[in-house]
């Protein structure tokens, strides 16, 4: 995946604004209809926390924050698909995704369960109503995405009205968050690169995933928390 380009950001936050005006502004009553269209009931059957159906679980500061008060920070690591590297081969990315184990499935998925369900991030929790924006025949923006639709799990279930509320409530809670959070590390990041004169190079961005790929350390800063935090990447 290609690093995002920076010399585009200003056009980029706009967007970001737009995206997250629009989304506040979309009308609870139609996702209500497309909640309880799909009418997705989870049967625990796992697939969704493998490999084979999700890369990576990404986290919002809020999770990172409950996952290493009550878990510790191993659990987590730099997201991968790092936004930039600047002149100097130091990475940056606007956040930290749950760690994965060696063959791929997520950290907290053992002998086919969460083995931390309480604390799961919160995009696990809204999963498969996942926020897009789609052009419908009319050219007209529609917020839907259902992820591993008829792939897993039970579908045209009924809901409840409560519960449709309350997943109404989450998933637009998650979006919101997310985007704001993609919003103040375009901010942060252009900041960081004025201040120390830094560039984006993707010639050195692809030389450097070439190296921690062959086993070499990695330099990553992570957004987080309206900071960019120093971390040592490693695929050994």
């Amino acid at each position: 995946i290609p690093a995002m380009n920076l010399s585009k950001s200003p056009r980029k936050t706009d967007e970001l604004k737009k995206e997250i005006q629009e989304l506040d502004s979309f009308p609870d009553s139609r996702y209500i209809e497309i909640i309880r269209d799909v009418g997705f009931e989870c049967d625990l059957c796992g697939k969704c926390c493998t490999t084979e159906f999700n890369d990576h679980v990404f986290l919002l500061d809020e999770d990172v924050r409950r996952i290493i008060e009550t878990i510790g920070p191993e659990f987590i690591e730099p997201a991968p698909y790092y936004d930039f590297c600047d002149n100097l081969g130091r990475f940056s990315v606007m956040g930290f995704a749950l760690r994965t184990k060696s063959g791929g499935n997520c950290i907290f998925y053992t002998n086919g369960r969460c083995e931390h369900y309480d604390i799961r991030p919160i995009v696990c929790k809204i999963y498969p109503y996942m926020l897009h924006k789609e052009d419908d025949n009319n050219g007209k923006i529609e917020w839907r995405q259902i992820s591993g639709l008829d792939e897993h799990g039970l579908y045209h279930s009924d809901i409840d009205d409560n519960t449709l509320k309350e997943i109404l409530i989450d998933v637009k809670k998650y979006e919101l968050l997310f985007l704001n959070q993609k919003l103040n590390f375009s901010f942060a990041i252009k900041e960081h690169f004025q201040k120390n004169g830094l560039k984006h190079n993707q010639q050195i961005y692809d030389r450097k995933m070439r190296d921690i790929k062959k086993g070499k350390d990695g330099e990553v800063y992570v957004f987080f928390s309206g900071e960019l935090k120093k971390e040592i990447i490693s695929k050994q």
